[in-house]
């Protein structure tokens, strides 16, 4: 049994199949990938996963924006963003408009394991 359902949002497909393969190993179940917020603001209404992994930087809508609609949708939603070293102000803009927390790239597995299960209380 998976320990939650996760909607993986990045642009770069290496960095999908990295997240993918993290949580897999971990017990997790990813419902499905989007490669912009457009996408994933889409994919979260037909899936309502019980967490996303939202990239910041992404063509057609950023993962700020497709936060912001996400929690207008539903405001428990858990989303934790990712961002690449040096998008300070973005993150704290994704922070102020709700996001639960973020990990930084490149990925550490222990990292983002344990903040996965803290935002989620498992």
């Amino acid at each position: 049994m998976s320990l939650a359902k996760v909607l993986i949002v990045d642009d770069s497909r290496t960095s999908r199949k990295l997240m993918r393969n993290i949580l897999e190993s971990n017990d997790f179940e990813v419902l499905d990938e989007a490669c912009n917020g457009e996408e994933a603001w889409t994919k979260y209404k037909e899936l309502k996963p019980d967490l996303v992994t939202m990239d910041i930087t992404m063509p057609k809508m950023d993962g700020v924006e497709a936060l912001s609609l996400i929690k207008k949708e539903n405001p428990d939603a858990k989303i934790i963003m990712i961002s690449a070293a040096g998008q300070r102000e973005k993150m704290v803009d994704a922070l102020k408009r709700g996001a639960d927390d973020f990990v930084t790239k490149p990925f550490e597995e222990e990292k983002i394991i344990s903040t996965l299960k803290e935002v989620l209380k498992l």
